[in-house]
């Protein structure tokens, strides 16, 4: 009946899951988890989301639709939360927004309105590496899907000299994908110097900038540092589209909340484009979800609500870095011949360890260390009980 001709194989991320709860073994460690973790291993529910939660209950909500871009207190509070009040697209009124099913969601409106609208080609330049569903959310939005360079494996940090000469090589007014912050999988983000080069690259090339924020103020624990690229671009004049995630900032994961975002040139030209926006959004799921959307509206507009959660996601990043220098600081304590620098050079969830697929497969079969095979782990998945032993295998495998 369909033209199939390939049964579809399990993601590697999957594959990684299943190996784990296959494995019998009590002192097991799970590398591969996307999601934050607390100290114990277990999932955390954020304090502030519960009081939020709390909020929305007590005050008997309806059930009704949401309008076809979202909760308006939800939005308006997203794009201050990302460009910052004093912006001057914020005062200008030329921020278009709709509420999106996480940051895929947003990634996916955004694919499909330039595919439809932007006038300068059907290519985005996504950089390599890049988060592995990037691919597959704009090729099935109908953009053809280039690489620009930003890993340098040999010295396990960002290869700046060749994504500037990159940027600089395509085609004048390309569309470029930009990580804001916590760059996924490698934790490798530009400093603040390299993002203003990047910016006066873009500048001359007339290029446009595609942000992805998955990671507000999970990164360094600072929602305004974390949002200096985008910022930036915007004060510098770029007009630019962005997909943000609350996914990981405030552990709204399965409630599925996110905006996408678009500086446009005018309050006039905004209206436009929030008619197209809503006419893109009608057909691919008429209108989105209400109660993450509800609970990420109280925390980001209650005073005490926002300043707890801003605190509680300072600890998550907090958290994360720790972990990281734990890693680090045990892999030195063994003698380890290697610099382990760039595990805390690196930020947010993800870390690029510079171990080989071969050395990956060995932390799995030998000690019981679930990873992705180029290296990645989730430091998420790392915790004071466990870390000395993750340096213990780490170590072997790459002493040997």
């Amino acid at each position: 009946m369909f033209s199939l001709n390939a049964l579809v194989l399990v993601k590697p991320i999957l594959g990684i899951t299943e190996a784990f709860k296959a494995d019998s073994f009590d002192k097991k460690i799970n590398l591969g988890v996307g999601a934050y973790r607390d100290d114990s291993g277990k999932p955390f529910v954020l304090p502030s989301v519960r009081a939020a939660e709390k909020k929305v209950v007590d005050s008997v909500p309806d059930k009704e639709y949401a309008g076809i871009t979202g909760i308006p207190s939800f939005t308006k509070a997203a794009a201050v939360l990302a460009y910052s009040p004093d912006s001057i697209a914020i005062k200008e009124d030329r921020v278009a927004i709709t509420q999106s099913i996480s940051g895929t969601g947003a990634l996916r409106i955004g694919g499909a309105f330039l595919e439809r609208f932007y006038p300068w080609g059907k290519r985005i330049f996504v950089p390599n590496p890049s988060w592995a569903n990037h691919d597959a959310v704009f090729k099935d939005s109908g953009l053809q899907v280039e690489k620009y360079r930003y890993y340098n494996k040999g010295t396990i940090g960002l290869d700046f000299q060749g994504m500037v000469a990159d940027l600089k090589a395509a085609p004048e007014g390309s569309v470029i994908l930009l990580h804001a912050c916590a760059h996924n999988p490698t934790g490798i983000d530009p400093s603040e110097a390299q993002w203003k080069q990047i910016s006066d690259v873009m500048k001359e090339k007339s290029h446009y900038p595609f942000f992805d924020m998955a990671y507000q103020g999970f990164a360094s624990g600072d929602t305004d540092r974390d949002a200096f690229p985008v910022r930036h671009f915007v004060q510098e004049g770029h007009r630019l589209c962005l997909a943000q995630s609350f996914a990981k900032n405030m552990g709204l994961y399965g409630e599925r909340v996110g905006a996408f975002s678009i500086v446009c040139d005018s309050a006039e030209e905004k209206g436009r484009v929030d008619s197209q926006i809503k006419i893109l959004v009608r057909p691919l799921y008429s209108n989105p979800p209400i109660h993450g959307a509800r609970i990420a509206s109280e925390i980001l507009n209650d005073p005490d609500l926002n300043q707890q959660w801003l605190g509680e996601v300072k600890g998550m990043a907090d958290r994360i870095i720790r972990m990281r220098a734990l890693l680090k600081e045990n892999l030195e304590e063994l003698g380890s011949k290697h610099d382990w620098g760039h595990i805390t050079s690196q930020i947010g969830m993800f870390a690029y360890t510079g171990l080989t697929p071969g050395q990956m497969e060995a932390l799995a079969k030998e000690h019981s260390v679930y990873a992705t095979k180029d290296g990645r782990i989730s430091v998420a998945g790392i915790t004071t009980s466990n870390v000395k032993r993750l340096a213990e295998s780490i170590h072997k495998v790459t002493s040997s």
